[in-house]
């Protein structure tokens, strides 16, 4: 996603003998495969220097399958939530990759960069000292609720086909339009003074709940821009993503400390749609009915898309009411 290239996280697996090639080479001899994960969520614990696609892969190998996929990217210096779909589970991630979410993160007021986050070139500083506390809660409270927030320049929304952040790689001026976000909580935790390079600068720890869409480092941006001094993210930590909290998460070192013989532990279908969908439970004929494709009466179900669980707590499709019926958008349990 930036500019210059980065070394790939090492896997952080012991090193395993070599066999020779037909070419005179050496290659790993084939190890014991762990057996393929059941269909369902994981929660990772992303790692600092890891991308969110780096840890679909790592999963892949620790899975034992490809059909892999994650719901709502992390910048390689965020850390934190990134829930991860295995087999058919990757057909949840669309609901949860537009639920809200939890953050931590610090804002350096005082700095300005080229990407609002700590990775970018500095662009300029700014005598950060002058700053009032009342100012700065104050300038907090306005960028708290419904927003129109441009998204950093470097953001994977694509322009014309294009990553912003490709064009930005490649030397355009990329300007974004603003677009409407909702930040729930937007809380200043601590206020720590410092000096960068001889400048005067404000650490601000934050708590930010927002929705699926909201860039925490152009709040940064935008924070230091209303005081006067500029600002960029300095840390970022992904808490929450819907149901699915840092309490739940495993690092990829404990998943790779699993028995070899085991497969990774994944939370089941039914319980991964619990944690972003609201439920409504089935009947045997209604879920028979569900898993032919066909509708059923509605009940009290919202508008949007409810997981229907049936006898057995089995998770047999997303559906979504359309008048008096309520229709599958999504089959889990098809009928044989």
């Amino acid at each position: 996603m930036r500019g210059t290239a980065r070394p790939r996280p090492a896997d952080n697996l012991p090193a395993m003998p070599t066999a020779p090639t037909a070419r005179g080479g050496t290659r790993p001899p084939a190890g014991p495969r762990r057996p393929t994960a059941a269909d369902g969520l994981l929660v990772v614990d992303k790692p600092a220097g890891w991308t969110s696609h780096d840890v679909v892969a790592r999963v892949r190998r620790l899975a034992s399958t490809r059909k892999v996929g994650h719901a709502g990217t992390l910048d390689p210096m965020a850390t934190g939530v990134l829930v991860v779909g295995i087999g058919r589970a990757t057909r949840l991630l669309t609901y949860v990759t537009g639920a809200d979410k939890d953050y931590t993160a610090t804002v350096r007021l005082g700095v300005v960069t080229t990407t609002d986050d700590a990775e970018g070139e500095t662009l300029a500083r700014t005598d950060a000292s002058g700053i009032a506390r009342g100012d700065l809660d104050a300038q907090v409270a306005a960028l708290t609720g419904d927003v129109q927030q441009v998204p950093s320049s470097v953001s994977a929304i694509k322009v014309d086909g294009q990553r912003a952040y490709a064009r930005v790689r490649a030397g355009e001026d990329v300007e974004l339009a603003a677009r409407p976000v909702h930040v729930a909580r937007f809380a200043v935790l601590d206020v720590r003074p410092g000096v960068v390079d001889e400048v005067p600068v404000l650490d601000v720890d934050v708590e930010v709940t927002c929705s699926s869409g909201t860039y925490v480092r152009a709040l940064a941006r935008d924070l230091g821009a209303a005081l006067g001094v500029g600002g960029h993210l300095t840390a970022l930590r992904r808490t929450r993503v819907a149901g699915y909290g840092i309490e739940h998460a495993r690092t990829l070192d404990e998943l790779a400390g699993e028995p070899e013989d085991v497969a990774v532990p994944v939370l089941p279908l039914t319980d991964a749609a619990r944690g972003v969908l609201p439920v409504r439970a089935l009947t045997e004929p209604e879920a028979r009915a569900l898993s032919y494709g066909q509708g059923i009466a509605a009940a009290d179900e919202p508008s949007g898309p409810v997981a229907a669980v049936g006898p057995g707590d089995v998770l047999v499709a997303v559906v979504e009411r359309r008048g008096p019926r309520v229709v599958p958008v999504v089959v889990f349990a098809p009928a044989s």
